[in-house]
């Protein structure tokens, strides 16, 4: 019975290093060009770089409602 599961669990192994082989691979400097293209282009929709406009920002301040 061990030689059986050993043997099944030595062809998923076989089966994941073919999966990972078939991966298409880009060198770290194509990769780190296309990330830094990709944040100068979406640069304008990120709201940590621009902000929220207060009118749809749910994280405000409640206004007090102040009474005189």
């Amino acid at each position: 019975m061990s030689s059986n599961s050993n043997l099944s669990s030595m062809r998923r192994l076989v089966e994941q290093l073919k999966l990972e082989a078939s991966v298409e691979r880009i060198k770290v400097s194509q990769a780190a060009l296309e990330l830094q293209q990709y944040c100068i282009q979406n640069a304008c929709k990120d709201a940590l770089l621009v902000g929220v406009p207060a009118g749809s920002n749910p994280f405000r301040e409640p206004r007090s409602c102040s009474v005189l």
